[in-house]
């Protein structure tokens, strides 16, 4: 199968990209190498350094004809979305708007998408399943879940197949450490350096961390099926700051102790997620515990230095 990857230079995109060519498919990075390097990318993937609002997108798609697009390009950095909200749009809602209209012109059949848990805000209820009410508190939300409304349409009015996956915090190996989400990465280089990190209010907000790897494999699993929907991607699990923390101090045989500074306004308390919905209809589930996930993005930023 041919697929496409906007942001295949990226952090998660680099990885799916990984797993599709272990898996013999046949892969077309798009990548404006705003966030994503080009080591990152597989040996045996095409690559086009082009911004997915770039018109040249159309002529890459008719030239290519992938059946299925993997869209993980973004403005993917919550501050900046609230910062310069026009640009956050113009790449998250426009930028994936030209993809689709590509989409549609070159025959595609499936389009796989990234959500954010960031457009469920302060939630009502836990864990957060796929209907729980939608509260986005920035411009980055707003932009993300905006598409998702546009994969609805061009499944109407195209039959474009989708399958949206509402990842939760993210975290492993090529993670930029500046990035939205970034704390394992934040972590992982300050402790490999011997510094103290810093943990805004008491370190007890819960988080709900999935590894990488297990992102890459439901993404590979929604190409695979013949589903069209939303899809939580998560581990279920309840981890706070303080117990992250502790999971890295246990593996890499330290006891540092954190600095504490005020907490960051807007900051959510407490965010997990469930994932039965992907499991009984995807078959997905994740595999890496926190500990497994850990060591090997630890051996990762161990490997730069």
């Amino acid at each position: 199968m041919k697929v496409a990857i906007t942001g295949g230079a990226g952090f998660i995109g680099s990885h799916i990209a990984d797993e599709l060519i272990k898996a013999h498919h046949e892969v077309i990075i798009i990548d404006n190498l705003t966030h994503g390097r080009v080591e990152n990318i597989p040996e045996g993937a095409a690559f086009y350094e082009v911004d997915i609002r770039d018109k040249q997108i159309e002529e890459i798609f008719k030239k290519e004809r992938p059946e299925v697009l993997i869209h993980e390009a973004a403005q993917i950095k919550v501050p900046n979305s609230v910062k310069d909200p026009i640009y956050d749009a113009e790449v998250n809602i426009i930028g994936s708007i030209n993809l689709l209209q590509a989409c549609a012109k070159a025959g595609v059949k499936k389009v796989i998408y990234p959500a954010s848990a960031a457009i469920f805000g302060e939630p009502k209820y836990l864990p957060i399943d796929e209907e729980h009410p939608l509260n986005m508190i920035s411009g980055y939300g707003v932009s993300k879940h905006t598409v998702e409304h546009y994969l609805a349409v061009y499944k109407a009015l195209y039959n474009l197949d989708y399958v949206a996956l509402r990842y939760s915090n993210v975290y492993g190996p090529r993670q930029d450490s500046t990035g939205e989400g970034g704390v394992v990465a934040i972590f992982s280089e300050q402790l490999l350096r011997g510094e103290i990190p810093t943990i805004f209010g008491d370190g007890k907000q819960i988080r709900d961390f999935v590894y990488v790897k297990d992102v890459a494999a439901a993404n590979i699993a929604a190409i695979n099926s013949n589903a069209c929907g939303i899809y939580n991607v998560c581990t279920g699990e309840q981890v706070s700051v303080l117990d992250l923390l502790s999971t890295f101090n246990s593996l890499m045989n330290c006891d540092t102790k954190p600095n504490f500074a005020p907490p960051r306004e807007g900051d959510i308390l407490k965010s997990y997620m469930t994932y039965e919905k992907i499991k009984k209809e995807l078959n997905w589930t994740p595999k890496f515990s926190l500990e497994q996930g850990l060591r090997e993005t630890i051996a990762y930023y161990k490997s730069l230095e």
